[in-house]
């Protein structure tokens, strides 16, 4: 613990070229994309070859998360992601690419997400002390999100100017560095139950265990679900909003892409003060869930003349979602059993994730039978309508204030009567 800092500085330097290049490198398939098909299908086919392995792998990663040296997973996770760009550059070189083979792909690449990013989010409470990971998190998230801010701008430089093989080729090079800075960290792994016979369903029914054992989690577990189900498949339509109903081309998606960094950016940023380590961090996630909700209601208002007023509302949504999902991890690292948290947080994305998919199947329909606006001004009353719920939910406000071993008196009085 006493030389947290500087094995964060490190972890998170290599990690920043890891998460820059992948940023060019997904913007510049989606672009890709839009420009060979302008169909709302393709970029929701495209999302979902992302988030399906991610989210039927994420049942199952955990338990080997929990079990592995969780340094070693990120390294070889990074690795075939690397591996998986590399396939794609080859294809962009000989001009064989195809459509269903950026899908496979991308499905490939986002199973060795799958087990990234439960190993890195599980490693944070072995490596920093409890009272710093509001301020991990908002740093983390800032990191991410400059990221977010150069790789769209990046993307469109060199999507402009370089064969997308070369662009592919930048996610080897990020990946060989992330790598290569894990080499020079220690990464604790959690006690382990020597007796315990490794069983995958056993860990597995543990890992929702751990999720359910408290009432106001499992209540804010079922508000972020909802929320993830509107906000995904909309998301998905951004790109689309963005060229269909302003007109706009590679530039004016590239500045989308930048302002949701920036406003992500002044999230972490937020998040990161000394400030948040006291508020109640339920009523945060509240208060950002109707904010966000509210900047999707008015993008649906928008008139196609209205493109700076969109790209001012993507910033603030940009914000408002960095502090939501930096707070609500933070919950769960403080409210969760490390020897756990790779189950739980691999567990969380799949369940969070799973019922966005027939939203993301739909996107099509909800393009053309409900319309782009019609689609962002239902998820955006939807979200704002389930933020207001959660602050009538006292169970769920007591868990903003609460820790692992650590309820508040009245509940456990609740419990014993």
């Amino acid at each position: 613990m006493n030389s947290w800092k500087r094995t964060f500085a490190i972890i998170w330097s290599g990690q920043f070229f890891s998460m820059l290049s992948s940023s060019v490198v997904g913007f510049a398939v989606v672009f890709w994309l839009t420009m060979k098909t302008g169909s709302a299908e393709v970029l929701a086919m495209a999302m979902l070859a992302t988030l399906l392995p991610f989210i039927i792998l994420g049942l199952f990663t955990g338990v080997f998360v929990d079990r592995w040296d969780r340094r070693r997973t990120m390294i070889l996770a990074d690795s075939f992601v690397a591996f998986c760009s590399a396939i794609l550059a080859v294809l962009f070189f000989f001009e064989k690419i195809e459509v269903w083979e950026v899908y496979i792909l991308l499905a490939l690449r986002s199973a060795g997400s799958a087990f990234h990013a439960p190993a890195m989010q599980a490693s944070v409470p072995l490596l920093a002390p409890e009272s710093e990971l509001m301020r991990v998190a908002g740093i983390s998230q800032m990191i991410q999100s400059v990221s977010n801010i150069a790789g769209p701008a990046l993307g469109a430089m060199l999507v402009a100017f370089l064969d997308m093989t070369y662009v592919m080729l930048l996610d080897v090079v990020g990946a060989a560095i992330a790598c290569t800075s894990l080499m020079f960290v220690t990464i604790p792994n959690p006690e382990k139950e020597e007796d315990a016979t490794p069983n995958i369903w056993r860990e597995i029914k543990e890992g929702v265990g751990h999720m359910f054992h408290d009432r106001g989690l499992s209540y804010l577990l079922i508000c972020v679900i909802i929320i993830t189900f509107f906000l995904v498949p909309t998301g998905a339509l951004y790109p689309l909003l963005t060229i269909g109903h302003f007109g706009g081309e590679a530039f004016e998606m590239g500045i989308v892409e930048v302002m949701w960094g920036i406003g992500m950016l002044l999230g972490g940023a937020i998040v990161s003060i000394k400030f948040m380590k006291t508020v109640n961090k339920v009523i945060v996630i509240n208060l950002m869930t109707i904010i966000l909700g509210a900047t999707f209601w008015i993008m649906g208002m928008l008139p196609t003349s209205a493109f700076i007023i969109f790209v001012i509302l993507t910033s603030i949504s940009g914000l408002a979602g960095a502090i939501y999902w930096s707070t609500f991890v933070v919950i769960l690292q403080t409210k969760i059993e490390p020897s756990a948290l790779g189950r739980v947080f691999s567990i969380y994305d799949s369940i969070s994730l799973l019922p966005s998919i027939p939203g993301l199947l739909a996107t099509g329909f909800i393009a053309d039978g409900i319309g782009l606006l019609n689609a962002f001004i239902i998820a955006g009353v939807s979200m704002m309508a389930v933020g207001a719920f959660a602050f009538f939910v006292p169970s769920i406000t007591r868990l903003g204030h609460t820790t692992k071993g650590k309820e508040p008196e009245e509940e456990s009085v609740q419990e014993k009567l």
